[in-house]
């Protein structure tokens, strides 16, 4: 019988989590902070996507004694914004934002641009494993892609319906979730975070 080790991701985002659990497959039990309600994150003040996961790992870890946590920032960075939305993709227009408050903001920011070229950009992930307190490794996974500024499909979340991965021709909105388990920035993260996974199995 395969033992299943724990992992906590820090996050509240079933949609992550959901991502995660896809990617790690059998061998592990993923859960998040709603099945931990007391963990407290702290505030992410950092200005990379690395320092942020960092705070969320460490703090996470902290509030859950002796097991694994798993933290990640990720964003989208777009060329011509001068990498913005980045760290402040999930805040993009406001504190209070949503990801429909989001996306409108950053399709009103294209639209102000010449419309001559394709917008390039990229979906950036750092992933950071902790366990009480102590950061054990870092990775990060990025997809290049290009961004449009109208949404096509009803799949996905955050930006997905407004990004066409590189040597694709529909958005991640449309593409199925499998196939965005294999080439999203999350999965390149994670699957470089799996290594190093594997020697606590």
């Amino acid at each position: 019988m395969v033992s299943t080790l724990r992992l906590v991701f820090a996050t509240s985002n079933a949609h992550k989590t959901e991502e995660v659990a896809a990617i790690l497959g059998e061998g592990w039990q993923v859960e998040d902070l709603r099945a931990h309600p007391g963990v407290t994150l702290d505030e992410e003040t950092g200005d990379t996507f690395e320092a942020n996961a960092i705070i969320k790992a460490v703090s996470g870890s902290r509030g859950t004694p002796g097991l694994l946590v798993l933290a990640d920032d990720s964003g989208l960075e777009v060329d011509v914004l001068g990498g913005a939305p980045g760290v402040r993709s999930a805040r993009y227009a406001g504190e209070t934002a949503n990801a429909a408050d989001n996306r409108a903001k950053l399709k009103t920011e294209l639209l102000k641009l010449p419309q001559d070229a394709p917008f390039s950009g990229r979906f950036h992930c750092c992933m950071v494993l902790a366990r009480d307190g102590q950061v054990l490794h870092v990775t990060h996974g990025c997809v290049e892609g290009r961004l449009l500024t109208e949404e096509v499909g009803a799949g996905g979340f955050g930006y997905d319906a407004l990004f066409i991965p590189e040597g694709f021709t529909e958005t991640f909105g449309v593409l199925p979730a499998e196939t965005k388990n294999q080439l999203s920035h999350r999965a390149r993260a994670l699957a470089a975070m799996k290594e190093q996974l594997a020697s606590f199995s």
